[in-house]
């Protein structure tokens, strides 16, 4: 396990703010997103310390980040990250190390002198979320071999469940930016055509096998040029951070339409992100080797150093008669992250390898993350494979995929052992409402 050696990771470090045991949010993470206040109409940069919400406009207005980040009124009171994502590496190490400064435990006359103390802070659960970034491109990948090997049996059960180029290059698709939502948004069933039952013609209506996937994806920051590839060692130096992704997929029109060219309706409905970007900075000391790649990728998939990272999650479902219960929600699954077998740098690197250019918010996903367990997987088509084998609730009812007004949530974090902290990504979060009529 790597030491990181920047100090606002340190886990000796202690903020001014009351921060709960446990919570997602303590001074080492400082995760960056969009919100306003109740009596207020305007969105604005915070990040989140505790269950509080520290305004960075306000905190830049006041001249608290002078000498240390340029144009930071311009950046932070802007109502997306997008400005923040291009000025690149050097102006988030600033930023990050002088809002770590103001946080920190001693520190607290900085903001106190300003009359930010109580200002600039707002109960997390007062405040109003947006999408944190504007989406410039979407991008989903396919890169746990678990899932890949699951879903081959499922779809291919008598044939080899890896396709021959699985292991040698970070295979995706090119999702739709204009239905990435944020957390807590509601998702429509989404209609479209799937296979009759004879097989011979198709059949149009709601889906009826509404499923999850459970992921991690990037958000990048500083353009590349148009032509030039991004390679594995320039990849870091465009990606900001982390977030929580649901790209909630409809399994029966995925497996009309996807042959011969791929995904389309059955993925572009909307995919759901968490409201705060988890700086890489904040990731570093959990960053882990990944899986052996056999065989060797190609010269410009190499890389060095360990890019995949100790990262759990949790999938948990809570159906409309639960809610009415008054009961918990019931945990689907745990998968973890660690697992991934391409790493981010080698998705960056093979989306452009061809000459794409990298865009400002642009957002990579990783596709499901599933591991060899069926609790461990991060999708419904695999934990109740493909149906066969239904989950059973505890108030004795059965799901195969999602029905309408059931909510899935879904949480990550890393925690790691002995004094690490916990630094969380909040969750992102979903409730399936019925079809539209036409």
């Amino acid at each position: 396990m790597p030491n990181s050696t920047d100090p606002t990771t340190d886990p000796s470090l202690r903020s001014w703010v009351s921060i709960p045991d446990g919570s997602d949010f303590p001074i080492q993470n400082l995760p960056y997103g969009i919100f306003r206040p109740a009596a207020d109409d305007h969105w604005r940069v915070g990040v989140a310390i505790g269950t509080q919400v520290l305004d960075l406009a306000s905190v830049a207005t006041a001249g608290l980040f002078d000498g240390h980040v340029d144009h930071a009124v311009d950046l932070f009171s802007a109502p997306t990250l997008n400005g923040y994502l291009a000025a690149g590496p050097s102006v988030w190490a600033a930023g990050r190390a002088r809002i770590s400064t103001l946080l920190s435990e001693g520190h607290r006359d900085l903001l106190d002198v300003a009359g930010l103390t109580e200002s600039a802070l707002f109960d997390h659960a007062s405040v109003t979320m947006a999408l944190p970034f504007e989406v410039a491109d979407y991008v989903d990948f396919y890169s746990s071999v678990e899932h890949a090997t699951n879903l081959g049996r499922i779809l291919r059960p008598n044939q080899e469940p890896l396709l021959p180029n699985w292991k040698h290059l970070p295979i995706g698709y090119h999702g739709r930016a204009g239905t990435v939502v944020l957390s807590g948004t509601d998702v429509v069933r989404p209609l479209g055509q799937r296979k009759s039952p004879d097989d011979a013609t198709p059949v149009f209506g709601p889906s009826i096998r509404l499923d999850i996937e459970t992921e991690i994806g990037f958000v990048t920051g500083p353009p590349s040029r148009q032509g030039t590839p991004v390679s594995t060692d320039a990849a870091a130096d465009h990606i900001f951070g982390l977030v929580l992704v649901n790209d909630w997929s409809a399994r029966d029109i995925q497996a009309w339409e996807y042959q011969p060219l791929g995904p389309f309706l059955s993925k572009s409905f909307a995919t759901s992100i968490s409201a705060w970007v988890v700086p890489l900075a904040a990731l570093a000391p959990y960053r882990i080797p990944g899986p052996a790649q056999d065989p060797t990728p190609l010269a410009y998939l190499r890389f060095e150093g360990d890019w995949n990272y100790d990262l759990s999650l949790a999938v948990e479902l809570t159906t409309p008669s639960m809610r009415a219960a008054g009961s918990e929600p019931f945990l689907v699954s745990r998968p973890y992250y660690g697992l991934m077998y391409w790493n981010m740098l080698q998705q960056l690197a093979h989306a452009t390898v061809n000459g794409a250019s990298v865009r400002t918010g642009d957002l990579f996903a990783s596709g499901t993350i599933s591991g060899p367990e069926r609790d461990a997987v991060g999708s419904f088509i695999e934990r109740t494979w493909n149906g066969t084998e239904p989950l059973v609730l505890p108030d004795g009812s059965e799901r195969r995929f999602l029905e309408d007004g059931d909510e899935i949530v879904i949480t990550g974090w890393c925690a790691g052992s002995d004094d690490r902290l916990r630094i969380g990504f909040g969750e992102v979060r979903g409730t399936i409402q019925p079809a539209p009529s036409i």
